[in-house]
């Protein structure tokens, strides 16, 4: 079995390049927000302040009864609470940036485009419906906080202008002295 050497693995964050040879890393001085569109991040981030389990929207409940323990209570009502709601209803209410984290959720369903909870571990009917839109609420909220990076400090926005900048003058440098070394090759063989 052919194992690659430790230093041509890639590193977790870079992708491999040239047939797998050599570590790739595609932007190296910017803040890590800089690579998302400025007016989602925005949109995201000022719905995040607003946002409340209030606005979600109700969806459709539909009730059967429980399983597990609870006697002859879980038995004879219909208080196990299952809500859908429609993909396209949801995504009216969340900002752009969390679509593809709402579609991954473990709780969507491909089949019917929509997201589907269950609960039945309280006694009653809205207490259970409350549980589910109480899921969808934490639901959102996880998929916010891994979409969504912090806004950059102005400190660490400078810091890495200032890298960028160092970067490029260094780069601009090392082409000046290739250049010259290949001016000078020139005229010494023409000589």
């Amino acid at each position: 079995m052919f194992q690659r050497p430790l230093h041509l693995l890639p590193l977790p964050g870079f992708s491999l390049g040239l047939a797998g040879r050599v570590p790739y890393r595609p932007i190296r001085h910017q803040a890590f927000d800089a690579s998302f569109e400025q007016d989602e991040l925005e949109e995201a981030r000022s719905w995040y302040t607003s946002f409340s389990e209030s606005s979600i929207p109700k969806g459709q409940t539909t009730y059967s009864r429980s399983s597990g323990p609870g006697g002859q209570h879980v038995n004879k009502t219909e208080t196990k609470a299952t809500t859908i709601w429609s993909f396209e209803e949801l995504i009216k209410h969340i900002p752009k940036l969390l679509h593809p984290g709402l579609r991954a959720s473990k709780y969507h369903n491909p089949r019917s485009n929509t997201i589907s909870l269950q609960a039945q571990t309280q006694r009653s009917r809205t207490a259970n419906t409350e549980e589910n839109r109480q899921k969808l609420w934490e639901e959102l909220l996880r998929i916010y906080r891994d979409s969504v990076p912090g806004e950059t400090s102005d400190k660490k926005r400078k810091k890495y202008e200032a890298l960028e900048k160092k970067s490029n003058a260094i780069r601009l440098d090392t082409k000046k002295q290739k250049s010259a070394k290949k001016a000078s090759r020139k005229t010494s063989m023409s000589d």
